[in-house]
């Protein structure tokens, strides 16, 4: 007879993370009941590798006790162990990770810009642990995702200090990155980021093997209404690319994406001489994520067999 013993509920996480706090000194700052309410899914064995976890890491910083921030990183390991063998056990390969809403990397503000850079550093090493050849960041002057909302460049200067701003920052990330053998790639993603000879300045203006675009087929508004044209952008964008995102929104009766030619966006891609991953990111509404997934998948097939 088997007798299957429910995970504990947030009150049971609680008490548990008490019993196994007993063992280690703890800052005034740690509160059981905010990490209990963090670790849904977490049995008993995992709460008390936390708490091991975050011991190890306030003793490597010789710390004489240990801080909330350590539990914080204790439980991304965490996190990112069970991911790592779960994609292991099913044989995928993690390729990237796309990190947003971490601060501008070309803030005009020099201590907002820094915080920025340095906000990426988890993601760098959480690349580095799960294999991944990069990170994607954005190179925004301000928060404004996708050129939806007006940008403020009042304060950025000239078209040429714009570059400069975003090239500081992204320059300092990519040096970081470059210490754990990781990648940092710019993906067009709204304002002067979707301005193929903006970034390809700032592509120029870093200079660093490390540091590459991911060109995104459909990720080329402006601000508003205003779009630029997707095929110079990506034409632009490719002598830097580590890596492709081929976007679709909508499909038409034949299975074609109707924003975008994938024949000749994806010869601009090949002429370029790129012979790594394509990505594929559904946006649409007309079908569910994954039936969209999979007719870009078919799309890109049919592509490939008119090459072959």
């Amino acid at each position: 007879r088997q007798v299957v013993i429910p995970l504990p509920d947030v009150r049971g996480r609680e008490q548990i993370l008490k019993v196994h706090m007993r063992k280690v000194p703890l800052d005034k700052d740690v509160k059981p009941s905010i990490i209990a309410r963090g670790t849904p899914g977490f049995s008993g064995a995992d709460l008390a590798n936390l708490v091991n976890e975050a011991a190890l890491l306030a003793a490597r910083g010789n710390n004489k006790s240990v801080k909330m921030d350590q539990f914080d990183k204790a439980k991304d390991k965490i996190y990112l162990k069970e991911m790592k063998m779960r994609a292991d056990d099913l044989g995928i390969e993690s390729l990237l990770i796309m990190c947003d809403n971490e601060g501008s990397l070309g803030d005009p503000d020099p201590a907002a810009r820094t915080k920025a850079v340095e906000n990426h550093y988890k993601w760098a090493e959480a690349a580095k642990f799960l294999g991944c050849h990069s990170i994607r960041v954005n190179a925004y002057l301000t928060e404004s995702l996708h050129g939806t909302l007006p940008a403020d460049y009042s304060k950025t200067g000239s078209y040429e200090n714009q570059i400069n701003l975003v090239a500081d920052g992204l320059r300092r990330l990519t040096e970081y990155g470059d210490t754990l053998g990781i990648n940092t790639i710019v993906e067009n993603h709204g304002g002067l980021s979707s301005n193929g000879k903006w970034l390809s300045a700032v592509m120029e203006k870093v200079d660093h093997p490390r540091v590459g675009t991911l060109p995104d087929f459909g990720n080329f508004r402006l601000e508003g209404d205003e779009w630029y044209d997707r095929y110079q952008g990506v034409r632009e964008l490719m002598p830097y690319a580590k890596a492709v995102s081929a976007k679709s929104h909508e499909f038409d009766s034949d299975g074609n994406e109707i924003s975008t030619d994938y024949y000749k966006m994806m010869k601009i891609v090949l002429d370029a001489s790129y012979n790594s991953h394509v990505g594929i990111e559904y946006e649409g509404t007309a079908h569910s994520e994954m039936e969209g997934i999979r007719l870009t998948l078919e799309l890109l097939k049919k592509v490939r067999a008119s090459i072959d």
